[in-house]
């Protein structure tokens, strides 16, 4: 039998029985025959008429290539984020530890300026801060994603005392509130695993962090795939295939899962940046990644303490990180339109 996610990639762009052929009818044929083409292929093709959607996700994919990029930036710029080029070259910072050239020391040489007092590179700063945050929220939205997939769809479709035991356990999960709980986990997960006295390596914290964000980030999306699967369950397809004797785990593989790939790529889109703000937080609050590591929060700690003497150091990460968050958002509501062809902005 044809599953929702088939029957609404067809019924979305072919006309109905009742309907006449007109304008859109010419469209269709112009373009070729569109219900012979997967549903894939057709939200593609949605989402490429979708200007906003096109550009948010060329902005975002360039984020993403910075991060990945950022040693071979660093090359071609001659800089490094841990160098204090304002302390080793006199003339850069004056008797306060502020830039001497105005704009927080803007200049062909240090294209974003110098961070006061230590006279690091802040655009090598800006460069690596993103690599970290996306390092980190990239893998906890994956493993918050996997997490909510298996008790979520798990406990929809299997129902009964399963549903029962994992809907409890999900609601009490969701019962801690997230933000306190990740300034107040962090420390303790890592005085845990390492002496107070000694410092804590940074894959160590990187680690905890991304622990305590993916134990606490997952149970939201795993509420909503559950219910997606309570009412696919009784679909006529699902039973068809129970009746064909159909393995359990064919049938969510196979039947259930397909049909669930939109609130999941809607809902991840809008799980990484939320992710990467906490991350900035902690380290904002001084429970996240520590000195020498760049982070984006850490710059923004930074500028909070200097920005009556030089703002022009927290407009940088502040618009980069305005700029991620807006295009990430636009592009989950992009990719939401091309899903689902019926919810037109």
């Amino acid at each position: 039998m044809t599953s929702p996610s088939q029957a609404a990639a067809v019924g979305a762009d072919t006309p109905g029985p009742d309907q006449e052929a007109g304008p859109s009818s010419t469209r269709v044929a112009k373009d070729g025959d569109l219900a012979g083409r997967s549903p894939g292929r057709l939200m593609w093709m949605r989402f490429k008429r979708d200007r906003t959607g096109v550009i948010s996700a060329c902005v975002v994919l360039a984020f993403f290539l910075i991060a990945a990029l950022a040693p071979v930036i660093s090359w071609l710029y001659g800089k490094d984020p841990y160098t204090r080029y304002g302390q080793l070259t006199p003339g850069l910072l004056n008797d306060n530890g502020y830039p001497v050239q105005p704009n927080g020391g803007i200049s062909g040489e240090f294209w974003f300026g110098l961070e006061p007092n230590l006279g690091r590179d802040v655009f090598m700063q800006l460069v690596y801060g993103i690599r970290t945050s996306l390092s980190l929220a990239v893998v906890i939205t994956l493993l918050s994603v996997v997490t909510a997939i298996v008790i979520g769809v798990a406990g929809g479709y299997f129902g009964g005392k399963a549903d029962y035991f994992l809907g409890r356990f999900t609601d009490l999960m969701m019962s801690f509130p997230n933000q306190l709980f990740f300034v107040a986990f962090t420390p303790v997960v890592g005085a845990l695993l390492v002496d107070p006295q000694d410092e804590m390596p940074t894959w160590l914290r990187s680690c905890v962090i991304v622990y305590v964000m993916w134990l606490l980030g997952w149970m939201t999306l795993a509420r909503l795939l559950r219910g997606q699967t309570l009412s696919l369950r009784e679909r006529e397809f699902i039973e068809a295939a129970k009746v064909a004797g159909t393995p359990p785990g064919r049938i969510v593989r196979k039947e259930l899962l397909p049909n669930l790939v939109t609130p999941m790529l809607v809902q991840a889109t809008y799980m990484l940046p939320n992710n990467v703000t906490a991350i900035a937080g902690l380290s904002f609050l001084g429970v996240g990644l520590l000195e020498p590591t760049p982070d984006w929060g850490r710059m923004f700690a930074t500028g909070a303490e200097i920005y009556q003497s030089d703002i022009t150091y927290m407009f940088f990460p502040g618009g980069a990180m305005v700029i991620f968050i807006l295009a990430f958002n636009l592009l989950g509501d992009s990719v939401r339109d091309a899903f689902d062809p019926k919810s037109g902005r």
